[in-house]
């Protein structure tokens, strides 16, 4: 072969190489998913002024921000609404429908698992899995698009906002012990801590049942483990793209204690936006900037404190469910003999078969009954089977939220939307806190923020849904959406 002809044959080959790597899938780094506990959409705005420039002003300015995204679903609580921004589905479908639901007459947590071990302490907190999580998740397809490559983690104080975003197929999942005061995971996930998970504890600690979530210590210290496991497992260094998943617990904790106004929720927003911040430069220097992708985006809202709304003349208050659940088995009881209600649960009655079946009485009696006489009721502005949501009268986004919302088997047999403001606390002059679940808007308009690889920046007022965040992420990578997933890919924040 002659010289001219090498030549000629290096210079094909090289073109085929270079020919080859401009065809490959283009893909960031590292998917970062990030949700702030109770956080209502307006948070963005209500402290922008006093945000620094390298937090969430960060996002919002220079990132693509869904400025109209809402929850179409209720019960608007937390494993829900964690569970559908990684599934991109409804209770209807993933099975997790509340942080506790009944099956078979027994009260159950959503991550409960009798059938793991606690790893990292002795208590029962470390007892978790996403056994009950009936969908994939984006981690789960992320994983199954390269043949489990991709390096999946999920970190939070809360073990239902770790577990449930990260998924079946996840790496690792790590969630806060209070007992033991220091981050744990299950034998669902690993036999024993990996040494830096140890290391890290070891400097990062608290008291024994010192409840951190209350404090802003809580978004610190999740921030800090989420940084540690994006070092020391090294996200976004190998061939495939990885992800993290960290969600903030702490916010939702004060909220419901101090409301959604004063210096304690303040605070914690401070918290975050430093924290954020400080992650934020960890992220640009570990995987470098433009090389991440991150969503943020909350859980659920929450509804302004009744009597702060009362003393500015707009109509609120409290209702009191656990005296609703008595004053309803008192009638029952003298209708038929027996008080069949076992509890009152995000807006849900939930009945005991088992009691009903052994009186010989059906349970359809048992429910219109109940439904006519809760119907009595001038909080409640709508009352229905939850199995006849279809027949009710009411309106259409209502309806959907509530079908939505509904798992045969886990749901409440009876469901209830009270009038707007009036939520489920117990009406008192001194009542300072704050609750969520209903499908209005202060409980279901949330955030969704996109930021980083081949994100433009920009906003959009278009009607945006929760289950929409994971077939828009999946789009961004070029993998399957999850396979329960009910939402649209919104293509307006890309880049290209």
């Amino acid at each position: 072969m002659c010289s001219s002809d090498l030549k000629i044959l290096i210079f094909v080959a090289g073109l085929c190489m270079s020919l080859a790597a401009s065809a490959q899938i283009q893909r960031p780094k590292l998917v970062v998913g990030l949700v702030v506990d109770q956080m209502r959409w307006d948070y963005l705005y209500y402290y922008y002024n006093e945000y620094g420039t390298d937090g969430l002003r960060r996002l919002v300015d220079n990132g693509f921000s869904f400025e109209n995204t809402h929850i179409n679903y209720a019960p608007t609580v937390t494993a829900i609404g964690h569970s559908s921004v990684y599934t991109g589905s409804v209770p209807a479908i993933t099975g997790i429908a509340g942080n506790y639901f009944f099956q078979d007459d027994k009260n159950v947590y959503c991550c409960e698992d009798p059938n793991v071990k606690s790893v990292g302490s002795d208590s029962k907190e470390g007892q978790m899995s996403p056994h009950r999580l009936l969908a994939s998740t984006i981690g789960d397809e992320l994983q199954i698009s390269n043949d489990f490559r991709s390096k999946v983690i999920g970190v939070a104080l809360k073990d239902r906002a770790s577990i449930l975003p990260a998924g079946h197929a996840a790496d690792a999942a790590y969630w806060w012990d209070t007992s033991a005061g220091h981050f744990v995971t299950s034998t669902f996930y690993t036999d024993h801590l990996p040494q830096w998970v140890i290391d890290f504890n070891e400097k990062n600690h608290t008291a024994p049942n010192f409840n951190i979530k209350t404090s802003t210590q809580g978004v610190t210290m999740t921030f800090k483990m989420a940084e540690a496991a994006l070092k020391n497992e090294n996200l976004g260094k190998g061939k495939e793209t990885d992800m993290l998943a960290v969600s903030i617990s702490s916010t939702d904790a004060i909220g419901h204690v101090y409301s959604t106004r004063g210096k304690e929720n303040h605070d914690v927003y401070m918290q975050l936006d430093k924290d954020l911040a400080h992650f934020l430069k960890t992220l640009d220097e570990q995987v470098g900037k433009g090389n991440y992708l991150l969503f943020l985006t909350a859980d659920h809202g929450a509804a302004h404190n009744y009597n702060y709304m009362k003393e500015h003349r707009i109509p609120a208050g409290g209702w009191d469910y656990r005296q609703s659940v008595k004053d309803l088995n008192g009638y029952l009881q003298g209708k038929f003999g027996i008080a069949p209600v076992m509890a009152e649960d995000d807006y849900q009655f939930f009945l005991n078969d088992s009691l009903i079946a052994a009186s010989g009485l059906k349970k359809q009696q048992i429910i219109d009954e109940s439904v006519e006489y809760l119907k009595k009721d001038p909080r409640y502005l709508y009352v229905f089977d939850e199995e006849r949501i279809s027949e009710v009268t009411m309106p259409q986004w209502i309806k959907e939220r509530m079908i939505n919302g509904y798992f045969r088997g886990r749901s409440g047999e009876i469901g209830v939307v009270t009038r707007p403001q009036v939520f489920g606390a117990k009406d008192s002059p001194t009542y300072k806190g704050t609750q969520h679940g209903q499908p209005f808007p202060y409980d279901t308009h949330i955030p969704f923020l996109l930021y980083g690889w081949n994100v433009k920046h920009g906003a959009t007022t278009q009607q945006t849904y929760i289950v929409d965040i994971a077939p828009t992420v999946c789009a961004m990578l070029h993998i399957q959406m999850p396979n329960g997933c009910i939402g649209t890919a919104r293509n307006m924040a890309l880049g290209n």
